[in-house]
């Protein structure tokens, strides 16, 4: 099953208020005006076109000056972790409520980048149990209206005697709301065990796998990928830099294993988490020439893996192209349309009948919001759930009345 069905989670409804997009910018050049309604996008016209038609008591954004782009999803993310970095008070609380409201907080911040979808993997077993997911979990359902988040369960172990509490507890972790099975087969003394158990247990729920590997092992990821080939609703794994690592002629021949079996690699270009090593980058270039589907996620945000992580998809699709020289609409796919094929969600479009998951970023084309993604506006299913606005000022001088540039202002309105 996909992280999140076409119908709103946890018996929510779709908002049927109608909100029009004015003058919204595309990435084809044309201006136009979007009519939003039911959580889908009803009509797309040119400027003017439907502000004529729309009723007048129906709410308006005006986004002249923005570019307006299907919304980020965000395919991993470590919200049980998230902002535990050292220097927070006291040692790092895993209890339920705790969990909740960093999760919760986490995603949020997400949300204000301009991801409305979310995968988080969660820690299971050890002394925790399945603390860290009821968490989570209990963030989704706080979040209902804002984004739709959805979890990983992650045992630690599979394998052998020790690992017979966690495939026990990963099948109860399906059960209690997890929707997908994933976790870390390079910290299980077998592996390739891990892997089989995670595919086995993901087969008997029906539901999706994402697993942490540095992908270094090209036999591994061989027997991986004869596994994987034709599992229902789907393979992700990451980040893969281990690849990067391997002779050009073994690294392009497992590539193509993962391609056949419709493996998607998830990279981590703002850094990587507990769990994999991150040794320089996922060879995005040459998974993509072999025809792998390649998402980008934020790894850890704030916490002992990454303390200043971000969790910005438009800054993964920035580094995707300028440090893997991705043409901007790649990079941007990495984080937006390949992110949500990952996740099992529907396909976006600012086309009508698309749902209404969007992102409007202050600029004129992809590159230069690649580029300055400062002021954003983030729909949800069809109604505006984050604004972020930045304004940049100079001072008085020679150059800034030469070039027109806002100034900065005195109290009584003096420049």
């Amino acid at each position: 099953m996909p992280d999140s069905q076409a119908q709103p989670p946890d018996g929510a409804t779709a908002d049927t208020t109608a909100l029009l997009l004015c003058g919204a910018r595309l990435t084809d050049g044309r201006t136009v005006d979007v009519r939003l309604s039911g959580g889908r996008i009803e009509a797309v016209g040119t400027a003017g076109s439907l502000s004529e038609t729309a009723k007048a008591h129906s709410p308006r954004v005006d986004l002249h000056g923005f570019l307006l782009l299907p919304a980020p999803a965000e395919p991993h993310i470590h919200g049980d972790t998230a902002l535990t970095a050292p220097g927070t008070d006291g040692p790092v609380s895993y209890a339920v409520e705790d969990v909740q409201r960093r999760a919760t907080e986490a995603a949020l911040l997400q949300l204000g980048h301009g991801a409305t979808a979310l995968r988080s993997h969660v820690r299971i077993g050890d002394v925790q149990g399945l603390g860290p997911l009821e968490g989570v979990l209990q963030a989704r359902r706080s979040l209902r209206g804002l984004a739709e988040l959805s979890t990983v369960a992650m045992p630690r172990l599979l394998t052998g005697l020790a690992g017979a509490d966690g495939l026990a507890m990963l099948h109860d972790a399906v059960k209690m709301g997890a929707t997908v099975a994933g976790g870390c087969p390079d910290l299980d003394p077998d592996p390739m065990g891990y892997t089989e158990a995670v595919l086995q247990a993901a087969a008997e729920h029906g539901c999706a796998v994402d697993l942490h590997t540095d992908g270094d092992d090209p036999a591994r990821l061989a027997r991986l990928a004869a596994m994987a080939g034709g599992l229902r609703p789907g393979v992700s794994i990451g980040p893969c830099t281990g690849l990067a690592r391997l002779p050009a002629e073994v690294a392009s021949r497992a590539a193509d294993q993962l391609a056949a079996a419709g493996v998607t690699v998830v990279c981590l270009p703002q850094g990587g988490c507990a769990g994999t090593r991150l040794r320089g980058g996922s060879p995005v270039r040459l998974l993509r020439a072999a025809g792998v589907r390649v998402a980008a996620g934020s790894g850890a945000m704030r916490d002992l893996a990454n303390p200043v992580g971000r969790a910005d998809p438009l800054e993964a699709a920035f580094l995707l192209a300028s440090q893997s020289g991705l043409r901007s609409p790649d990079a941007y796919d990495a984080v937006s349309a390949a992110a949500r094929q990952a996740m099992g969600l529907p396909e976006v479009r600012v086309e009508a009948g698309f749902p209404a998951e969007l992102l409007a970023v202050r600029g004129e084309d992809l590159t230069s919001v690649l580029s300055l993604a400062y002021s954003r506006i983030v729909v949800h299913r069809g109604r505006v759930v984050a604004r972020t606005s930045a304004v940049r000022e100079y001072c008085d001088s020679a150059a800034a009345f030469a070039l027109e540039l806002p100034r900065q202002g005195r109290p009584d309105g003096g420049t």
